[in-house]
């Protein structure tokens, strides 16, 4: 049976071509993407080594080997990242995520009142909204998780304009918490319900994405505000780490802008 970082670098195998990495492919190929063969070459180990790892006989590749195989595989740095958490290579986080939010960054957002703002926590756990955020999204009807509200809300899948998108970003920067905490409870809680409850997520979480940067621009079908083109800024909440602080903005003059005005009247 394979493992985590065994299906991780089969799956990215199958997305490489062969013109992709320098190589010359005159035959009928019987699987898509590179032969175990051809990584094992790019990457300077044996045929043997590599398939161990893809089948999860092997789990601890050298940091090196691990460089190896990611620029075999054309990983960028956040895919690169994960398969160094794959392979045992980063530390994991083992301090949970504090659940309640610090009372001076909820004053803070409270004086933002024509940015919609959110703060996440555990899981992508909603734990903090001014206003103007809890408008925008709905006052989160059944869920206040954005992941399970993505996809199990239909009143959240009404609202983003581009769906598919959000919830294939949205997938694929869990991806990344879940490979830092995988046994934290919450995280697995999240993504097991998912799995047994949602085929579009059990799809999209089988693609193996991974991304740390999110989207910087979200589109929304608004109830009430009507159609909204938003600019996120993301940060880090350094006085209680893994937290996030998520900022929307609409262009000032924009008609978005004059949208917002709809959820503050």
């Amino acid at each position: 049976m394979s493992s985590p970082l065994g299906g991780f670098l089969t799956l990215r195998r199958s997305r490489v071509q062969p013109h992709d990495v320098g190589l010359r492919s005159n035959d009928r190929r019987r699987v898509p993407g590179l032969r175990r063969e051809e990584v094992a070459l790019l990457a300077g180990v044996s045929v043997d080594y590599y398939v161990r790892l893809e089948q999860g006989r092997e789990q601890s590749p050298s940091p090196q080997v691990a460089q190896a195989i990611g620029r075999a595989l054309r990983l960028d740095e956040h895919g690169l990242a994960h398969l160094y958490r794959l392979a045992g290579l980063t530390p994991l986080r083992t301090a949970s995520t504090a659940s309640a939010v610090d009372p001076q960054l909820a004053a803070l957002i409270d004086e933002w009142p024509e940015h919609p703002a959110i703060v996440l926590g555990h899981a992508f756990d909603v734990i903090a909204t001014n206003s103007l955020g809890e408008a925008l999204f709905l006052g989160f009807p059944s869920t206040r998780n954005l992941l399970e509200s993505t996809f199990l809300e239909p009143a959240t899948r009404a609202l983003y304009t581009d769906w598919e998108i959000v919830a294939t970003s949205s997938v694929a920067g869990f991806r990344l918490l879940e490979a830092a905490q995988p046994d934290d409870p919450r995280i697995r809680q999240v993504r097991d319900g998912l799995l047994a409850s949602d085929t579009e997520f059990a799809a999209m979480w089988t693609d193996h994405e991974v991304r740390g940067r999110r989207m910087t621009t979200k589109r929304f079908r608004h109830p009430v505000a009507g159609d909204l083109e938003l600019h996120i800024q993301t940060f880090d909440v350094r006085s209680a780490p893994g937290q996030e602080l998520v900022i929307y903005r609409a262009e000032p003059g924009s008609p978005s802008a004059s949208a917002l005005g709809k959820l503050r009247d």
